[in-house]
């Protein structure tokens, strides 16, 4: 064991200033409800090791040579890429020993505020990987093995005296070959204290349900799950009220209760909303429950809860939202964040959503895990409907480490807590037991998702279960396709008829579609289907695809073809890091696909660039008129040879332009496009597809230019200019304001372009970054999915043109962020970005 700690004075007083600042919170006098917080962040001071460390878990230990870290915190995500690990785990450093320690002071309640000894505190993790150990002053609270469910400890027992020194420490045992992708390592998701007195609402304990909407009235149903720590019984009154969007009260309700000694009682109450606004996909309306314990005159706990009114109605003839016939344009999305990591980040999460909302997107899928909850809360927020998903793996394993060691004992626990936590997110409309599962080729693999099944109903009875299966005919014969309200098929475009027609009552949807792979900016000619390119990037031609998987457009037409089918899952939204199919298969050779490290997969690539697929998606799933031409236009060595131009639009007409010469014009859906597809589609290896138009245009430099029309008039255009030689960088931040808080993200775009502001599509230039002031550099990408270049370090080559730059506001600091970028041969650029305080931090979560 190490010497005992030598005490920081300087951080332990700052810590205790910081406790009493919470404490005057926490027991001021009853008001607003946004005066009170009963859960506060606790990601700031922690200390760092990696590698077992003997007595970490001791009070006394001594953590001086630690880093300190800020959670959330990835350690994987730095590195470095080491060709000795599993490319489909992002070939990053994910297993090991990892140790997080903490030290708090208790604070000190005078005798102006409650009775220190009614005080109870709480610490709940929303994630960590993976196989948790906590301890508090040296006393071992529990852990749990799983990295994607929440988890908390109640600290009280085990607390230092008020103005006393504690030490949180937790121990992570990641694995390897825990995972079939990336799944980081570390306290990759926030942490929280939860400070209450003796009389509270238990953690995750509200749930509400509208059980009967119309337009002139909602009834909002409430149950409310109580904690009673005390010795004796108390008699209490729960107020429920419900605030508008703007703050307004619209409704509320007091119900007494009696709470027996040391118990956890469920209150239930009933109250109507007048006129009620509706939670949808294009106005996602949120109201605000407010839970308010009453004891006497004294108001002894507030508890927060966003919900939605809104109906989901699934028939074998389609989904309904709110009455509504809606078609799920859907996509999966893994949990990491690129560059970023798996470290959970408030404002990346509300990008990568965002990028998805502007393609036409209405639904995720959270493959193939519960995920964090900013992702829901951002769901709600935003519109998009979601298929929260429970496992990849039951019994039988699909890597040696996988969940399939711990589901035995604690798959019951995760799911009951899965929906506890998630349950009142109006965004969430089904619950997925799990993807792909072996057991679906067992004949009593019934059996588990009848008892998964079974658990998800008690807790929610209001919503479907489902699962994704990709041996679907194993699992109708197998009946377990009939454990679940709607059966998921992964791969299934062709049978889509077929199912329908033998199962006329079942409700139907693809929730795994396309896996069509591309590397953004990248065109190889001539247009072909091949397994492999040995350049370790693939044509963004939209047409390569693995054997069981195939391009776009199969699935929209199987989908105008079978309108009974709810809709479609794609696999994925964003690219994410690890599996980077086609490469590193099974049973070839592989030994030229090093450093292929992530995923082709995504309509957007890893920097979060849309790359052709996208507007693809988007001419389908969206009405706003777009048009998007491809390929970039500079190709030398090709003048007068035939180049194939695609069109992807919504609109009635395009014409192509090239150099002020018209080359045509060509009408959606009435064109027909033989692409190439492999033999799961058509024996023919051809497929003709509506959704695209084409032309073979004899290339010459210049000014390629789409045109789209609607009745008539020009309603969208995009030009591709050849562009000359590099020249200039250009940065373009997604915001230039933000949060001063330590937390918030500017997404900077790093452009290469020609002396005309010409994107250069093929600038691999080598781009340096500087950041001064109120901010610091984060994380750098380019979207090459074939590259050993740290996420983490200033500089960064630029892919196909663009780089990606992310900056992170310093926690306190307000004023301007500077941001340079050089690179040899290239004027360099400047940014200006600022971070700006704000009055309260909008990261300050209330319980919900």
């Amino acid at each position: 064991m190490k010497s005992a700690r030598r005490i920081n004075t300087r951080r332990i007083i700052t810590r205790w200033f910081a406790f009493l600042a919470l404490l005057a919170c926490l027991t001021s006098a009853p008001g607003p409800v946004n005066a009170v917080e009963r859960c506060v962040p606790f990601n700031e001071g922690w200390k760092f090791a990696r590698g077992e460390q003997p007595g970490a878990e001791q009070p006394n230990f001594d953590d001086d040579h630690w880093a300190t870290v800020r959670l959330p915190h990835d350690w994987a995500i730095e590195g470095p890429f080491d060709p000795t690990l599993n490319p489909h785990i992002g070939a990053l450093p994910i297993s090991g020993i990892g140790w997080y320690r903490k030290s708090f002071i208790t604070p000190v309640i005078t005798a102006n505020h409650n009775d220190p000894s009614k005080r109870s505190y709480s610490i709940e993790f929303d994630g960590a990987m993976a196989n948790s150990r906590v301890w508090l002053n040296g006393h071992e609270l529990g852990g749990r093995p799983s990295g994607y469910i929440g988890f908390g400890f109640d600290l009280t027992p085990d607390l230092a005296p008020s103005g006393k020194r504690n030490e949180l420490v937790v121990r992570l045992a990641p694995e390897i070959d825990s995972s079939r992708w990336y799944p980081g390592a570390g306290i990759y998701r926030n942490v929280w204290l939860v400070v209450t007195g003796d009389l509270h609402v238990a953690r995750w304990g509200t749930y509400v349900t509208t059980p009967v909407v119309t337009d002139t009235l909602a009834t909002v149903a409430i149950r409310v799950a109580l904690r009673n720590r005390r010795a004796t019984h108390a008699d209490i009154t729960i107020r429920s009220i419900v605030q508008g969007a703007d703050g307004v009260e619209v409704a509320r309700s007091d119900v007494p209760a009696t709470l027996e000694p040391g118990t956890e009682t469920l209150v239930r109450a009933q109250l109507d909303i007048s006129h009620p606004q509706r939670w949808d996909v294009e106005r996602p309306y949120l109201y605000s429950l407010i839970t308010e314990v009453h004891q006497g005159e004294r108001t002894v706990d507030r508890y927060l809860t966003h919900f939605g009114v809104r109906t989901i109605r699934f028939t074998p003839e389609g989904f309904e939202l709110n009455g509504r016939r809606l078609k799920l344009h859907g996509v999966c999305l893994h949990h990491d964040l690129g560059a970023l990591g798996a470290a959970v980040n408030r404002r990346a999460t509300e990008r990568q959503l965002e990028i998805m909302k502007a393609a036409g997107v209405n639904a995720l899928r959270t493959s193939h895990n519960p995920p964090s909850p900013e992702l829901l809360e951002y769901a709600d927020k935003l519109g998009l409907l979601v298929i929260d998903e429970s496992f990849d793996a039951w019994k039988l394993p699909k890597a040696s480490n996988d969940y399939s060691k711990y589901f035995a004992q604690w798959s019951e626990r995760d799911v009951r807590d899965q929906v506890r936590r998630d349950r009142n997110h109006p965004s969430v409309i089904m619950w997925s037991i799990g993807n792909e599962i072996p057991e679906q080729e067992q004949a009593d693999g019934w059996k588990e998702a009848r008892r998964l099944t079974a658990f998800f109903h008690e807790e929610d009875p209001t919503r479907p279960t489902t699962s994704a299966f990709n041996l679907w005919e194993a699992a109708i014969s197998n009946k377990m396709a009939d454990e679940v309200d709607i059966p998921g098929l992964n791969y299934a475009p062709t049978h889509y008829a077929e199912l329908l027609k033998n199962h006329p009552a079942w409700i139907v949807y693809g929730s795994e579609t396309a896996s069509c792979v591309s590397s953004r900016g990248t065109y190889h000619l001539p247009i072909e289907k091949y397994t492999k390119h040995g350049s370790l990037q693939i044509s963004s031609y939209d047409i390569v695809a693995p054997p069981w998987a195939y391009c776009p457009d199969v699935e929209f037409a199987a989908q105008e073809a079978n309108p009974a089918i709810l809709g479609e899952f794609v696999w994925t939204g964003f690219d994410y890091l690890g599996e980077p199919t086609p490469y590193f298969g099974w049973n070839e050779d592989n030994s030229r696909d090093w450093p292929a490290r992530s995923s082709y997969f995504g309509m957007v690539d890893l920097a979060g660039f849309p790359k052709d697929r996208y507007y693809l998606y988007q001419s389908v799933w969206t009405t706003q008129p777009m048009v998007h031409v491809l390929p970039h236009w500079n190709w030398p060595g090709y003048v007068g040879e035939r180049i194939p131009v695609m069109v992807y639009s919504n609109a009635d007409e395009v014409e192509l332009w090239l150099n002020g010469r018209s080359q045509g014009r060509n009408k959606p859906r009435a064109q027909s496009v033989e692409i190439p597809v492999g033999p799961n589609i058509d024996p023919s290896l051809k497929f003709t597809s509506q959704y695209r138009l084409l032309w073979n245009v004899p290339y010459q430099p210049g000014v390629l230019k789409a045109v789209a029309y609607r009745a008539g008039k020009v309603v969208a255009q995009e030009t591709v200019r050849t562009a000359g030689a590099p020249a200039r960088i250009r940065l373009m931040a997604d915001r230039d304001v933000i949060t001063g808080d330590g937390d918030d993200l500017s997404f900077i775009t790093v452009r290469i372009e020609d002396q005309a502001g010409n994107l250069c599509p093929r600038a691999d230039n080598l781009v340096t970054f500087k950041i001064t002031g109120a901010g610091q550099l984060e994380a750098v990408d380019n979207g090459n999915a074939a590259t050993t270049e740290s996420f983490h370090a200033n500089f960064r080559k630029a892919f196909n043109g663009l780089a990606l730059l992310i900056v992170r506001s310093r926690s306190g600091a307000v004023g301007p962020i500077n941001i340079s970028a050089i690179a040899e041969g290239l004027a360099p650029s400047h940014l200006k970005v600022i971070a700006q305080s704000q009055a309260r931090s909008r990261h300050v979560r209330k319980i919900s």
